[in-house]
């Protein structure tokens, strides 16, 4: 049971934390003067210090089972170098004009959907897991509802209108002006 709540614990760590990376990441380009390149150099820094100083004191101090590998070098170096591009695309996304409320719900929607079916690419499925495939397909489904949804109201839920549209400069239209009158 206590493995069990420390898997929970840990899950809601990442949450937490991926849940405010791309508002945080986006903050940080707004405080850089949209400098895009700028806050992704600091997330580098962070990446540096989290995953390679801590584990590197870590190891030194307490030790630890396994030994380093050529495969799992390799294969962990890949999977650095995923979410480095993965947290680039994310930089790249807010520069083109997103914003956290609907990029960040797709990358999180459609991670998993990756996530599995890479898995069933390279490790295969039984039979016994053909439920499961199943149920993987239900979800995909699913992401694909919510992804739609998403991205047809975040225009809604930004609050200075769509990301990429320039403020409006126009003179009210006499409509407006109209119904200004009116009001007063």
């Amino acid at each position: 049971m206590k493995g069990f709540a420390l898997v929970i614990a840990s899950i809601a760590l990442t949450v937490v934390c991926w849940g405010v990376y791309g508002p945080l990441l986006h903050s940080g380009t707004a405080k850089m003067e949209m400098s895009r390149l700028r806050p992704f150099f600091c997330v580098g820094i962070a990446y540096f210090v989290i995953a390679v100083v801590v584990p590197m004191v870590i190891l030194s101090t307490r030790g630890e089972t396994g030994a380093w590998r050529t495969g799992g070098v390799v294969w962990s170096s890949l999977a650095g170098a995923a979410g480095a591009i993965g947290a680039l695309g994310i930089v790249l996304a807010f520069k083109y004009g997103g914003t956290p409320v609907y990029v960040m719900p797709m990358v999180f929607g459609f991670a998993p959907v990756v996530n599995a079916l890479f898995t069933f690419a390279t490790k295969g499925f039984n039979r016994d897991e053909q439920l499961t495939l199943g149920i993987h397909l239900a979800g995909l489904i699913l992401i694909g509802i919510g992804a739609f949804l998403v991205l047809s109201t975040a225009n809604k839920l930004t609050p200075h209108g769509p990301a990429h549209a320039p403020p409006s400069t126009a003179a009210p239209s006499s409509a407006a002006k109209s119904a200004a009158t009116h009001d007063a």
